[in-house]
């Protein structure tokens, strides 16, 4: 009788679901700066709802990213200090994936999938993904890249499908042609569960001192002449 406990807080959006014999049991609330100190007592409280214990988990599931350095500073960190004080492994999933999941989810006819997020300072993390029965392949790894390259890619093989806030953020600069479109991820905890059960199922559990977050950006902040330079970008 698995239980398992997920979290992700690679957005603004923090989700984290407990997945236990008898039901899933989800949350969503705001995230980003207040991650680092919601987390842990969202997730108690969730743990609480569902009578369960740290100890009673099998495993422990963390966004590992691409998305926001603290966020996935807060959930690295975190998923490591349960998983040593319980004694148990964890699941470093992809924060892109799930977005997939979650367009999958909403339209299952749609099974090649590019997940396109706004990673800020102009740039987009961006990943293809494809369905096969019930498992994810990835076709094309988390990658940080401009609308510019990324359109590239696109007008070489276009995209059946495209998630991801990055359609509203960068709006008519991203060249998707006639691919279906899901700028919203509808319910980020609901498809971090089902990530969280599948890696489960195929043995992805390591000791919680090898779990490491996902950074695609070695500089997470730009001089005043680079933000400038990026808003003229926009503006042109």
């Amino acid at each position: 009788m698995t239980r398992l406990l997920a979290f992700d807080t690679s957005t603004d959006v923090m989700s984290i679901a407990l997945c236990l014999p008898e039901a899933t049991l989800v949350f969503e609330g705001e995230g980003g700066a207040l991650a680092s100190a919601r987390l842990i007592p969202e997730i108690l409280a969730l743990l609480a709802r569902g009578g369960c214990g740290l100890r009673q988990l099998d495993a422990i599931g963390f966004g590992r990213g691409p998305g926001a350095f603290t966020g996935l500073r807060s959930a690295c960190s975190v998923a490591q200090g349960l998983a040593l004080g319980a004694g148990k492994p964890v699941l470093a999933l992809d924060s892109l994936l799930l977005v997939a999941q979650d367009a999958f989810d909403a339209d299952a006819g749609t099974t090649g999938i590019w997940v396109a997020m706004d990673a800020r300072m102009d740039e987009i993390y961006a990943a293809q993904y494809r369905r096969a029965g019930a498992r994810w392949q990835v076709l094309e790894a988390p990658m940080l890249c401009r609308a510019e390259a990324l359109n590239e890619r696109w007008a070489r093989h276009p995209p059946q499908a495209v998630a991801g806030n990055a359609l509203t953020a960068f709006g008519t600069r991203l060249q998707v042609g006639p691919a279906r479109l899901q700028p919203t991820t509808r319910a980020r905890a609901g498809a971090l569960a089902q990530l969280a059960r599948a890696a489960w199922e195929d043995g992805a559990a390591v000791d919680a001192a090898l779990a490491l977050p996902v950074y695609l950006r070695d500089k997470v902040a730009q001089t005043t002449a680079e933000r400038e330079a990026a808003r003229a970008a926009v503006a042109s």
